[in-house]
């Protein structure tokens, strides 16, 4: 019996790798060994290609090879290079296409996206390295701010800050990660996430059920993400109008940015400004930690359905 052969890529040389091996398991623990002829391909932070522990060429491995599921996250794997790469081999893969993941990777430009289809989103202002002025900052920018590398996810290397002194440190910080930074404004409220997935259960593009995130320490960065301390509540406490509007801003957020199969979109909930997109996810994490999942089994679903639908919408 054919078996068609399944390569499941993880790793890769971003700040994200750690993550991204954890769900490239997730993947491969999903999978059926008995239907896919499935091979763990790991890339290290170097860019070295590992097939099933043995390195090869990416020549070498994708030859022959009927899918690659995309499990890599951040830079290289989640904005539009690997995408290219795999392109230029002609070779199916899970996920957006090169230029939809590098919009929406890169924070503004994809606000821009989103203002053009009037999607509300913070205020902002992009930030680089060796030409900026902390006063000039904190004088015209209103505080507290939420400050992000423009090109990273997951969010590494974001901050609150609330006077010039943690503006200047944070910053520092941020350009150890990235050439460029955004400062955007804090809009207190609930949080939110939102995934949607295309062509599934007979709709086009399907939203998932929101997720009201609680950090514990009060702000979901990459520690409340993945080390514990959060609330993660499916389906959250909003209210009919406010789920959705939630989910038709993330189906259109995934529309207008051009994405593919599936994505999960952030938001902040205002209670007297209404529904702010923070940002959209083009490979959202698969661990078992992460918010995707966890949408699925609100759904009824569970991790094998979703890989075996992405398999078979990428025919």
């Amino acid at each position: 019996m054919f078996r068609k052969k399944i390569i499941v890529l993880r790793g890769g040389p971003s700040s994200e790798y750690e993550v991204s091996m954890k769900t490239g398991t997730s993947i491969l623990e999903a999978l059926s060994d008995e239907k896919y002829d499935i091979s763990d391909v790991a890339i290290t932070k170097d860019n070295k290609w590992f097939l099933d522990g043995v390195e090869k060429t990416p020549s070498e491995i994708l030859k022959k090879c009927d899918l690659v599921f995309n499990a890599l996250h951040g830079e290289y794997g989640e904005d539009g290079k690997l995408q290219k790469f795999l392109d230029t081999f002609g070779v199916p893969y899970t996920g957006s296409k090169n230029i939809p993941s590098a919009l929406a990777m890169n924070k503004i430009l994809a606000k821009k996206e989103y203002q053009k289809a009037d999607i509300k989103t913070p205020i902002h202002l992009e930030i680089e390295k060796d030409n900026f002025s902390i006063a000039e900052i904190f004088k015209t920018f209103p505080m507290p701010a939420v400050i992000k590398p423009i090109g990273l996810g997951s969010s590494v290397g974001v901050s609150i800050v609330q006077t010039g002194i943690e503006l200047d440190k944070v910053l520092q910080d941020v350009f150890e990660y990235s050439d460029k930074a955004m400062i955007e404004e804090y809009i207190e409220g609930k949080e939110a996430t939102c995934g949607v997935i295309d062509n599934f259960r007979g709709e086009e593009v399907y939203t998932l059920l929101p997720v009201e995130i609680i950090p514990e320490s009060g702000f979901f960065d990459y520690e409340s993400k993945y080390g514990g301390g959060t609330q993660e509540i499916c389906p959250g406490n909003f209210s009919e109008a406010e789920k959705k509007e939630i989910q038709d801003l993330a189906k259109k957020a995934h529309q207008t940015l051009g994405l593919r199969d599936y994505s999960r979109s952030d938001f902040i909930i205002s209670p007297k400004r209404g529904i702010y997109i923070l940002e959209t996810n083009s490979l959202p994490g698969l661990t078992k930690e992460s918010l995707f999942p966890k949408s699925l089994d609100a759904i009824g679903s569970n991790l094998e359905e979703f890989v075996e639908h992405l398999i078979n919408i990428n025919k």
